[in-house]
């Protein structure tokens, strides 16, 4: 698939390439994002290279995980996300923020903003997230954007070689208002 660029009134959203492996690495050198994410640790240069000349690339050809930079109208990065394609119908959402310009609600609305174009256009019909427990900034973004927080996985997320208890959520299409491709029935007690 090729790539897509989306926009809202604050926010670019398109893929990265290797114009931006410069500030894919120095967003990376950040304690949090190495803490919280499973970027590698130390992050190399040869790492953003990687991410920003193959596996982004790499997702979009061949559906497998849509990665998007969020960007500022200044052309600055402003943070991360990526669908990675868990299922039919279904995609895990990740996503980290540049320090600088965290609490602004950017990477808010660029989750609320893939997810609509994940629901719209890639017939999705559950983005789910997980964090590990204790990532309090992760949910509070999930959860400003609409996600259900479903429970606690054990042993679920694998962080650098590092097995740890997750939470998880899930935003539907009609959080967003929207129909999904397939009836859904709720369970009911």
């Amino acid at each position: 698939m090729e790539p897509v660029t989306l926009t809202t009134d604050r926010l670019l959203l398109r893929t990265v390439g290797p114009q931006d492996t410069a500030a894919v690495y120095a967003a990376c050198q950040d304690p949090d994002i190495q803490r919280w994410t499973t970027v590698p640790s130390p992050y190399l240069p040869e790492h953003a290279r990687g991410f920003t000349e193959q596996m982004a690339p790499d997702g979009w050809a061949n559906g497998s995980m849509f990665t998007f930079g969020v960007f500022l109208p200044s052309g600055d990065l402003a943070g991360m996300l990526g669908i990675t394609m868990r299922s039919l119908g279904v995609g895990e959402i990740g996503f980290w923020g540049v320090r600088e310009h965290r609490g602004n609600g950017y990477v808010t609305e660029a989750v609320v903003t893939a997810a609509r174009w994940a629901f719209t256009r890639m017939s999705v019909d559950r983005v789910e997230w997980r964090a590990e427990v204790g990532n309090r900034p992760s949910r509070a973004v999930a959860e400003r954007a609409g996600f259900t927080v479903e429970g606690t996985l054990r042993s679920a997320i694998n962080n650098k070689g590092v097995l740890r208890d997750c939470w998880v959520g899930s935003l539907l299409p009609s959080d967003l208002g929207l129909p999904s491709t397939a009836p859904y029935l709720p369970g009911r007690g």
